[in-house]
C-alpha cells in the first residue's frame, strides 16, 4: 500500500506536477472564494478563452506560454471592453463579450492549424500538468505569492464590497476599484492555472472547490480552507489516476473538482432535508 502511494512520486516530473497542482488549490481555493461570491466565473472564463491566441503565438514563436498568456490576457480584455462597450447598448454587455470572446477563441483556433504550429498544441487546450518545468513552478509560486498577498491586504475591502456593495462606499470603499481588483488578481490566476490545466479547463481550478465549499460552510475562512483542501484533494487523486489509468492529469484533475461539487451538493441537499430547510443554491 506504501509502495502504492509513493511510487508516482518517485520521479521528478510527477513531483513538479505535485508542486504544480498545490499551487492551483491555494490560488484557486483563496482567489475562487471571492470569484463565485462575487459573480466573476463569467469572467474568468472569458480571460482563460480569450487569452488563446496569446497562448498559441507565443508557442509558434518558441517565447514562454506565461509572457503569451499575458499578452493574450490584455488583448482579451481591451477587447472585451470595448466590444461591451460598442454593442452593449443593443445586445447587452453578455452577449457583446460572448461575440468578442468566441471570435478571440476562433482567431486562436485558426492560428493552431497552421503548419508551423509545433506538435503538443492540444496541451494549451487540455493543460500538460506533467510537463511543468522549474521555470514554470518559480513563476507561479511568484504569480501565487502576488495574487495572496494582495487578498490579503485587501481582504476588508473585499469584504465590505463583497457582502454589502450597496453600503460600501459609506465605508470609503470603492466597489469599481475593487472589481478591477478581483480582474487583475484573476488574470494572474489563469496565468498560473493554464499551464497546468489548459485553456478549456482552467475555470475548473477558480470556480469548483469555492463553489463546493459555499454548499457546506457560511463562513468565509472556513469555505477558503475547505476550497483548498478540495482543491488539493481532486489535484493529487488525478495525479495518481492519470499515473495507474494512463489518464490526461489535467481532465482528471478537472473532473475530481467537479465531482466533489456534484458531492457537496448531494451533502447539502441531504443535510437540508434533515433539517426540514430548503437547501442553498450553489
Amino acid at each position: 500500500m506504501l509502495g502504492a502511494l509513493l511510487d508516482p512520486f518517485s520521479q521528478a516530473l510527477m513531483q513538479r506536477a505535485l508542486l504544480e497542482v498545490l499551487l492551483l488549490a491555494a490560488i484557486g481555493g483563496t482567489l475562487g472564494c471571492w470569484v463565485v461570491l462575487g459573480g466573476l466565473s463569467y469572467g474568468a472564463e472569458s480571460l482563460a478563452h480569450g487569452m488563446f491566441p496569446g497562448l498559441v503565438l507565443a508557442a509558434l514563436a518558441g517565447v514562454p506560454l506565461l509572457l503569451g498568456g499575458a499578452a493574450g490576457i490584455l488583448v482579451a480584455a481591451l477587447v472585451v471592453a470595448l466590444a461591451a462597450r460598442v454593442g452593449g447598448g443593443r445586445i447587452g454587455r453578455d452577449d457583446a463579450t460572448a461575440v468578442a470572446v468566441t471570435t478571440l477563441f476562433g482567431a486562436g483556433a485558426l492560428l493552431a492549424l497552421s503548419p508551423q504550429t509545433p506538435v503538443g498544441i492540444q496541451g494549451l487546450l487540455f493543460g500538460d500538468v506533467l510537463g511543468t518545468s522549474r521555470g514554470d513552478l518559480l513563476a507561479g509560486a511568484a504569480l501565487v505569492a502576488v495574487v495572496l498577498v494582495a487578498l490579503a491586504a485587501g481582504h476588508q475591502r473585499l469584504l465590505a464590497v463583497g457582502f454589502d456593495r450597496a453600503s460600501a462606499r459609506a465605508l470609503g470603499v470603492a466597489p469599481v476599484a475593487i472589481d478591477a481588483l478581483l480582474l487583475t488578481l484573476l488574470a494572474l490566476a489563469v496565468l498560473v492555472a493554464v499551464q497546468g490545466l489548459g485553456n478549456l479547463l482552467v475555470v475548473a481550478v477558480l470556480v469548483a472547490p469555492a463553489a463546493a465549499a459555499r454548499l457546506l460552510t457560511r463562513r468565509l475562512a472556513p469555505m477558503m480552507a475547505l476550497a483548498v483542501a478540495l482543491g488539493a484533494l481532486a489535484g493529487i487523486g488525478g495525479l495518481y489516476l492519470s499515473y495507474y489509468a494512463r489518464v490526461a492529469a489535467g481532465a482528471s484533475i478537472a473532473g475530481l473538482l467537479v465531482g466533489c461539487w456534484l458531492l457537496a451538493h448531494v451533502a447539502a441537499r441531504a443535510s437540508s432535508f434533515r433539517k426540514g430547510k430548503p437547501a442553498a443554491s450553489g
